[in-house]
Formats: structure tokens, C-alpha cells, sequence
């Protein structure tokens, strides 16, 4: 019976202990947001959505601007091998040909290479002594510089490099001094 006394005693303080938490504890009570609230939430729902589209048409215009300027890229990737054809013939008709020959094919030549700089193509300018730069060089081979200063730099250009709108189409291909 004792065993019975201490459990409903127990029961008891458990029940007390209970009710006096629930009397303390903060009533469960949710507030519904007011109309202002509703209304400054859509509000800025609204001004995001808005600034994302607007993102979105600017980006779509920007990419829609560069697929047209570099839409003619690999065409004139292509035309460089007979621009540099050209030019080999130019040397060689220069040495053996006669100047008749050499002018009628110069005439082609620069009415060739007028139309594909209106199109955005323009020659890279590299010279001997210039600094090698990764962004606009590829090196074909390093040999023992000449000199002292041209230590790092450019010794010869082997190929002449091109660029389209300001983006290298074809880097100059070059050789190094070390």
C-alpha cells in the first residue's frame, strides 16, 4: 500500500507540475499577416520579378549582339590559310616573277584583304624584340637569344596572328629567345 502511496503522490506532483507549466507557458496564438504586410510582400515579389526579366533581356540582347559579330568567325578562320597563300605567292613572285605578274596579283591581294577587314578582321602587329604575351602568342620554339636583350622575348614570327572584333581568332605564332 505504500508502494500505491508514493505512485499517486507521484501522479499528483507530475499533474501539478503540469498545470502550473501550462501557466506559464505563452499561449499558441498565430497572428494572420495584415493586409500591408500581404501587400508589401506581392510588392517585392512583384520588383523582383520585374529586375530578373530585365536581367533577362539584357542578357539575351548582349548574346544576340555577339552571335552576329562572331557569326562570320569561322569563315574567316578559313580565309586566313588563303590570305596566307597570298602572300607566300607575293614573295615568291617578287624573286622569280616579272612585275606585271606581281602587280596584278598584289591588286587581288589588298582588294582580298580590304574586304575582310570591313568584315572586323585586323592583323596583329609583332615584331622582333616585343615581349611574349600567352593572351595573343603561341611559341613555336625557343633558341639561344642573339643578344642578351632578347632574352624572353620575341625573335622571329613565323605566322602572322589575327584578330576579330578585338578577339584572337589566330594567335601569332612565334619563336623565342632563351
Amino acid at each position: 500500500m505504500e508502494n500505491q502511496d508514493i505512485n499517486e503522490d507521484s501522479i499528483n506532483n507530475q499533474e501539478k507540475n503540469n498545470i502550473q507549466e501550462e501557466a506559464y507557458s505563452e499561449p499558441h496564438v498565430t497572428t494572420s499577416p495584415s493586409a500591408e504586410e500581404l501587400l508589401a510582400e506581392e510588392k517585392d515579389r512583384y520588383i523582383r520579378l520585374y529586375a530578373e526579366f530585365e536581367n533577362y533581356k539584357k542578357r539575351t540582347s548582349k548574346e544576340k549582339m555577339e552571335f552576329f559579330q562572331y557569326a562570320n568567325q569561322d569563315m574567316m578562320v578559313s580565309m586566313l590559310g588563303v590570305l596566307d597563300d597570298f602572300e607566300r605567292a607575293l614573295k615568291e613572285i617578287a624573286k622569280n616573277g616579272n612585275p606585271a605578274d606581281l602587280q596584278g596579283v598584289e591588286l587581288i591581294y589588298q582588294k582580298f584583304k580590304n574586304k575582310l577587314v570591313e568584315k572586323g578582321l585586323k592583323t596583329m602587329e609583332v615584331n622582333a624584340g616585343d615581349n611574349f604575351n600567352v593572351d595573343f602568342h603561341e611559341a613555336i620554339t625557343q633558341i639561344p637569344s642573339p643578344s642578351e636583350d632578347l632574352k624572353g622575348k620575341i625573335v622571329d614570327v613565323i605566322e602572322t596572328g589575327y584578330t576579330l572584333n578585338d578577339k584572337v581568332i589566330r594567335f601569332a605564332k612565334v619563336v623565342t629567345g632563351n
